[in-house]
């Protein structure tokens, strides 16, 4: 009874493998090399990879609108660029990446819900990989509106094909919102949660450019509303917040990109960047402002590479969008100006975070990927 019993603090756990039987000895190490490199892509490749596709579609919609702005004799940027191809060649090498790369994430991840359905499930019910899964359809519809023949009937099917899926995720998660008890907005907010108002104002912003004014005012009344919602509840900071990340801090840069897609999509339904879309663009330039003055709030994130550094991309780029139509609209050296600095500043964090990825693919398919926790996938705690 007095004898005190010593624990180990190292405990062993043995993970049994299967036994297989072959004729060929070497044959197991085969089958299980391959189910390893399977599982290592599948099983680890969640919606947040689609923030690459995301950035990549924003940059060539930017590279788009700045050729635009070159060829216009009338604009103070004319005279900027020295020769008219600089930006053409850019668009065209940024488009046919971003397809590229686009089209792969999507294979992968419908061979992820065909094999491993139940994953995609838990990223349903995750508070953060559910907004995720907006990403592929707004990258989507990002890529449909860098066309230059956007009003053709193929591209119409298309739209349909990818903001069905949109309006499919409104319906269950906006109505969790407000009629599931444990999924009430004030349990589950977090800034990732602008994600599903991005595909509302996104798609908005694409139907209107096809001609479809009517869907696109629908579009946009949904993601409108619900982002005073999500903005409000985010800015008091309730309980949901506490379980946020540190690694995924960098999703609080989607408090630019939500108002700067909402003037974009705003101008594009009125014809013109009015008053509205000029609110929506100096809140986006105030909170961009005060986040860049708060570099302590991303340290911890900073520390080690991940997917959400990507967040850092899109949302300056959209901000750099608003500013090209802000230039478009108000003709002076000023709105060009800022047009300018917000343009560069976006192609080179841009770069920087591509350049950072391609020196990090060793580990950009980690098992450890903390900005998703899910059942069945290790986690490390920051």
């Amino acid at each position: 009874m007095g004898e005190q019993v010593h624990q180990s603090p190292i405990s062993v756990v043995i993970d049994p493998l299967p036994i297989i039987t072959s004729a060929n000895p070497q044959e197991p190490v085969i089958l299980a090399a391959k189910e390893a490199a399977s599982d290592s892509i599948l099983t680890r490749l969640h919606a947040g990879y689609f923030r690459i596709c995301l950035s990549f579609g924003a940059q060539v919609l930017l590279w788009k609108t700045l050729n635009e702005h070159v060829n216009d004799h009338t604009n103070s940027i004319h005279n900027i660029f020295h020769t008219h191809t600089f930006p053409s060649t850019a668009f065209f090498l940024l488009y046919w990446l971003s397809l590229c790369t686009l089209i792969l994430l999507s294979f992968l991840y419908i061979l992820r819900c065909i094999f491993y359905l139940r994953l995609v499930k838990a990223e349903f019910l995750h508070h953060v990989g559910v907004n995720c899964l907006f990403l592929p359809w707004i990258s989507w519809l990002l890529l449909l509106q860098a066309i230059p023949y956007t009003k053709n009937f193929p591209c119409r099917i298309l739209w349909w094909i990818f903001v069905v899926p949109v309006v499919i995720l409104d319906i269950k998660i906006y109505g969790q919102w407000f009629t599931t008890e444990k999924r009430f907005l004030s349990m589950v907010a977090n800034p990732t949660s602008q994600l599903s108002v991005m595909g509302n104002l996104v798609g908005a912003w694409s139907a209107t450019r096809m001609g479809w004014k009517e869907s696109g005012v629908c579009m946009f009344s949904l993601g409108l509303a619900h982002y005073l919602v999500v903005f409000i509840t985010l800015y008091q900071r309730l309980s949901g917040a506490s379980r946020f990340p540190a690694m995924l801090r960098p999703a609080f840069f989607l408090f630019v990109a939500a108002p700067s897609t909402a003037s974009l999509a705003w101008s594009s339904i009125s014809g013109s960047f009015g008053v509205p879309c000029k609110m929506l663009f100096f809140l986006s330039l105030f909170l961009f402002t005060s986040l860049i003055c708060r570099p302590t709030l991303f340290k911890k994130s900073m520390k080690r590479f991940n997917t959400a550094w990507w967040t850092y991309s899109f949302p300056l780029t959209f901000l750099a969008l608003a500013s090209a139509e802000y230039a478009r609209e108000v003709k002076g050296v000023v709105a060009s100006g800022l047009m300018l600095i917000l343009s560069a500043l976006s192609v080179f964090v841009f770069l920087g975070v591509m350049i950072v990825t391609a020196a990090n693919t060793d580990t950009l398919l980690r098992g450890n990927d903390a900005c998703l926790s899910l059942p069945g996938t290790k986690t490390t705690n920051n």
